[in-house]
């Protein structure tokens, strides 16, 4: 992939990537996912690629790109910029090379994913944690590469990175028992998307790549409507490992002409289908990881009959995390809701609530009120869980009925922040 190549000779670089890992990289599966075969009438499979010794695809190129490194270069320490999992690739380099390392992480970056880049790394890395995002930390971790003369790794903007990711894509075609209709892909920075992108337009053109970010950090679209990358000036971080908000250069050049579609996918249903996995298939995901079947529902007319192939990109899920993913999950399912709920100050108010405005299956989860002498009527919020979406209506009808009902909090931007 440098300068004036041609696809036949990074096809050669990407095959010498793949000697190269050989003994490094996991040959993760490539699955047949018996459940959503039957959901979508398709084949189905899942590239496991949160089965990788760092539990990520990253791994791969983190690894290429330090084993092309000079001694020279090595010798001067690396530096790199993660949200974690390109981070714990870099980390598990440092310790097999015996390589100083410094890695740049945001602050709000999961715990799990710290303790592993931790003990990935050992005592050949240190962690510094900068900034609220991943570009934050990427330009605390530039200018420490300036003032220490250290080698940056870059975790998507590279070519030796994007040939290692692209050893995914020789195994994924190796691993098929027939010709691949369609291929999601999920998109941060875009290495990944870049690797397969380059050695599928090679063997095997007719597949259709489509491109999957989260809807709030979809930087990938935005270039591709823009005819060049774009910054995003805000983004959401709950799907961390996918939240950049400006692809690289070289990585948009590789993709905006092999891409066949992009999806963007809610944070919510991006959680329903952690769950999903997690209770149907015992398959443990992180949000990014998430992406690529998370996509499925946009396509199911499509790939109804072909053959699919969806990559699981990790599985470095923070436990502390379950509550706001189970959470986002049944706020996007319609099945649980929020209001501002306005209650006499008299005795029996609540059971009135619970009597002439709860239907038979509706359940309170979240009640926070407090008694105010000087009022006549106090105000709480209250949350309620649904069976059924359909129990909705006859829910906030009830409310406005019998005069409870004050406001309704699900669109409110800040719940998280109040019930987390």
């Amino acid at each position: 992939m440098r300068t004036g190549e041609t696809y036949l000779s990074i096809l050669d670089n990407v095959y010498s990537a793949a000697e190269r890992l050989k003994n490094i990289c996991v040959r993760t599966p490539l699955a047949v996912n018996n459940n959503l075969s039957t959901v979508y009438n398709a084949k189905i499979s899942f590239k496991r690629e949160d089965l990788q010794r760092v539990r990520s695809y990253k791994i791969r190129g983190a690894y290429n790109k330090m084993a092309t490194m000079s001694q020279e270069e090595l010798s001067r320490g690396v530096v790199c910029a993660s949200a974690g999992n390109h981070a714990q690739g870099v980390a598990f380099a440092c310790n097999s090379m015996k390589v100083k390392g410094t890695i740049f992480m945001p602050l709000p970056t999961p715990g799990q994913k710290l303790e592993q880049v931790k003990m990935f790394g050992g005592n050949d890395i240190e962690v510094i944690l900068f900034g609220d995002t991943f570009d934050e930390a990427k330009d605390a971790a530039m200018r420490f590469c300036k003032e220490k003369d250290g080698m940056f790794i870059h975790p998507f903007d590279d070519p030796a990175i994007i040939e290692g990711q692209a050893t995914t894509a020789l195994e994924i075609l190796e691993q098929a028992e027939e010709s691949i209709d369609y291929l999601f892909v999920p998109i941060g920075g875009g290495g990944l998307a870049a690797g397969i992108c380059s050695v599928f337009q090679e063997l095997s053109p007719q597949t259709k790549i489509i491109g999957v970010e989260p809807s709030a950090a979809a930087s990938m679209k935005k270039a591709l409507e823009n005819g060049k990358p774009i910054l995003l000036e805000k983004i959401s971080r709950f799907v961390d490992g996918a939240a950049v908000q400006q692809v690289g250069n070289l990585n948009f050049e590789l993709c905006k002409n092999v891409l066949h579609d992009m999806a963007t996918v809610e944070e919510g249903l991006v959680c329903e289908t952690i769950l999903s996995l997690y209770n149907k298939d015992a398959i443990v995901v992180e949000p990014a990881g998430a992406l690529s079947v998370a996509a499925l529902e946009k396509y199911k007319d499509l790939i109804q009959g072909k053959n699919v192939v969806c990559i699981i990109s990790g599985s470095n899920n923070d436990i502390t995390r379950m509550e706001e993913i189970k959470e986002k999950a049944l706020l996007h399912a319609n099945l649980k809701h929020y209001f501002l709920v306005r209650f006499p100050q008299r005795p029996g108010a609540l059971k009135s609530f619970v009597m002439e405005v709860l239907g038979q299956n509706d359940d309170i989860t979240f009640f926070e009120y407090t008694q105010k002498n000087s009022k006549e009527k106090g105000i709480a919020v209250v949350g309620i869980a649904l069976k059924q979406k359909e129990d909705f209506t006859p829910l906030i009808d009830n409310m406005k009925k019998h005069d409870f009902f004050v406001n309704y909090l699900n669109n409110d931007p800040s719940l998280m922040n109040l019930l987390i």
